[in-house]
Formats: structure tokens, sequence, C-alpha cells
């Protein structure tokens, strides 16, 4: 099965977003999609993650990355039918190929719960280098398992900035600083944020004295490295669990 075919097989067609929407996603590098996730799915993914932290212990996230503060998780796709959502959506998968083209695959699928006081990220883009508009390599979706607000640390992007042809690090001398044209992504939980991974961006500070609770289904182009191995890691059980569309959206 091709990719373009997976893609059929999963209903994705290019009449999922409106012209303004993909046309707001080219310009400001980021597009919400409010209503993704059922309040209920929305408890039960957070009930998982909670579940998970607690079974991993220091280990959690070491398959891609830990992070003071916070709490991770990495290579989800192995850890529960449940979070299958997050790399098959088709609207969200939509999104992503528009950014990307057909030609794509999950690169990863981690979790990320800012705790409190914790939280701040400087501006930064999910790829090394700058690139040309248009030409780019990655496309991230935060499923938002908490409403995001500017008290616990929601996202920040600084739209357009995926067309600058600049990359942060060469462009700001302080990452950490707010910059004079970012937007705090509020929203309630169950939206799903695509955002264009060459977009600048961060997450702030947790203000509040509960975690701030995220998925982060990141995709790139089917000629790149995938952040998280998915046919090292990935077990023969979920392998098998998966569709076959499933199977070619994370390659194994």
């Amino acid at each position: 099965m091709t990719c373009d075919e997976a893609l059929a097989a999963l209903n994705v067609t290019p009449d999922l977003l409106s012209d303004q929407e993909r046309d707001f996603l080219d310009a400001q590098g980021y597009l919400p999609l409010p209503g993704v996730l059922s309040d209920a799915l929305v408890r039960d993914l957070r009930q998982r993650f909670d579940e998970l932290v607690a079974e991993e212990g220091e280990t959690a996230g070491t398959e891609v990355h830990q992070e003071a503060g916070t709490n991770r998780l990495s290579n989800l796709v192995n850890k529960g039918d449940i979070f299958e959502i997050c790399f098959t959506h088709p609207r969200v998968l939509a999104a992503i190929s528009h950014v990307l083209g057909s030609e794509l695959r999950l690169s990863s699928l981690n979790g990320r719960a800012a705790l409190p006081g914790h939280g701040l990220q400087g501006l930064h883009a999910d790829w090394g280098t700058a690139v040309d508009p248009g030409d780019y390599y990655v496309c991230n979706s935060i499923w938002l398992l908490s409403d995001f607000t500017e008290e616990n640390g929601a996202t920040r992007v600084v739209p357009g900035s995926n067309r600058s042809g600049q990359h942060p690090k060469d462009a700001l001398e302080d990452a950490t600083a707010p910059h004079p044209d970012q937007v705090v992504l509020t929203a309630k939980a169950g939206t799903v944020v695509i955002f264009n991974s060459h977009t600048w961006h961060g997450g702030t500070l947790n203000r509040t004295d509960e975690p701030r609770y995220g998925l982060h289904s990141y995709f790139t182009r089917r000629d790149q490295k995938q952040q998280t191995d998915q046919r090292a890691l990935l077990s023969e059980e979920t392998k098998a669990r998966l569709s076959e569309a499933g199977r070619v959206i994370v390659d194994v």
C-alpha cells in the first residue's frame, strides 16, 4: 500500500480543510482544530498518561527526551490503541499532508505535561536549520488534554515565522524572552493544534497548581529520519494491531 492509498483508506481528502483553513495554515504556520477529541476521550487519555508516568517512573520519556519540570512520555504508538487516533484522524492528516505532501510518516508520538512552576522553553523550531518558504520537512500536532491558558503554560508561536527563511537560534538573542509578535495558543481541551514545525514555538511557564497535559503527534517527510525508530521499538503485538493504512503511516 502506498502512502496515497493509506491516506485514502483513512478517508483523508483535501476538502476536510476549508480554503480559509489552508490559507491560514500557510500564512501563519499553525491551525487550531477545535473539538477533535470528545470530553470522554480527553479524560481517558489523561488517565492513561498518568498511568504510564507512574508505571515508567524515572525511565519515562527516555526513548526520545526527558525534560526537567515536566512529565514526558515517548513511543506512545506502542503503549495502547487509545493513541491510534493521533496518527489516523482524517482531518489532522489532511492538515499535515497539506504542509508536507502525501509522502509523510509519523516521526514520533510523545506526551508532555508541564508541571506547576515549570514548562518555559525558548522559542525553537523542530528542524536544525533555516529552510526556504514552502520547503518543509516536519509538521507537528498538539493534542490538548487540558485547557491551554495564559496561566498554565500554553504553547506560544510566532505567526508567519515558517516563511521567514530564518531559524530562531540565528535570529534571536534571547529565545526565552517574549517575542513582540508571539501568539499564545489558548484553546479548550479536545482541540488539536496543527503547526508547521519550522514555525518558531515553545512552551510558556505554568503558573497554576495543576499540570498542563498535551500529546505531540509529530510527522516528517517520508525521506527523512524518524525521531522514534518505529520499526525498532514497536512490538509485534502493536504491529499486528494496526491496520494496513496505520502501518504505512507509522512506516512499519
